[in-house]
């Protein structure tokens, strides 16, 4: 079993690209389609089966009953498929925190509540302006929420090797390295070259602290000499055994 879980393709997006308004705008469409064909069901439903055959005022209560959930359509997809409405899945993009983690349902929650801005008034001018200007291409329930719009497309392969090149004269560090499995240094190598890659300090340093906690070691190495000395350290013990 693996001794590190390390928040990285699982949780985290390390390297993601933001998306702009074509895609998001796309994606809006095919949600809004979708909710029209449910309304335009419901509606239907009421108007023509015998088991809502009453007066007018029961037959709109049934009508607002069965299309109270459109209302909530897009913050309950949201919460329940981690940041993604159906159309957000068909073009593969999610809704995350700045950071690159999970979205929490406040998070959605807030998002979801300035719609009314950025939507429904003066006819998404405001939505779309936002996105335009914003450097994350962030919509103002976005900025409120502290979320951004990502793909989800695969761009990077994982870490096929954990082999590292070292040199014959090359003198270990850490000797309880060995305590961790192919699989954690695989983690670790996909995580440490994609923050790497983005310059994700916090990452590296939240890395380098997981490593320490497990192998149970202290170090006044830098965190990206200390994770660079792991990998290595890992390949001298186990290329010799």
């Amino acid at each position: 079993m693996s001794k590190l879980a390390i928040n990285t393709a699982q949780n985290v997006n390390l390297d993601y690209k933001l998306i702009g308004l074509g895609e998001r705008m796309v994606a809006f469409l095919i949600d809004g389609i979708i909710l029209v064909t449910y309304m335009t069901i419901m509606e239907n439903l009421v108007a023509f089966s015998e088991l809502f055959d009453s007066d007018g005022w029961t037959r709109q209560g049934f009508t607002g009953l069965f299309l109270l959930p459109a209302f909530f359509y897009s913050l309950l997809c949201h919460i329940i498929f981690g940041g993604q409405t159906v159309g957000k899945m068909i073009m593969k993009i999610k809704v995350v925190r700045l950071d690159g983690s999970p979205t929490q349902w406040y998070n959605l929650l807030v998002r979801w509540m300035l719609r009314i801005v950025d939507i429904w008034l003066f006819f998404s001018s405001i939505g779309v302006l936002s996105i335009l200007l914003s450097d994350k291409k962030q919509r103002v329930g976005d900025s409120a929420a502290g979320t951004v719009v990502i793909s989800v497309k695969k761009k990077h392969k994982i870490t096929s090797t954990i082999l590292e090149e070292i040199n014959d004269d090359y003198v270990p560090v850490f000797t309880n390295v060995t305590q961790l499995t192919d699989r954690d240094i695989r983690i670790v190598k996909e995580a440490f070259l994609l923050s790497k890659r983005n310059n994700d300090f916090k990452t590296l340093t939240m890395l380098k602290n997981k490593i320490c906690n497990v192998l149970k070691i202290e170090t006044k190495l830098y965190d990206v000499q200390f994770i660079d000395t792991i990998l290595k350290d890992y390949n001298y013990y186990t290329q010799r055994m």
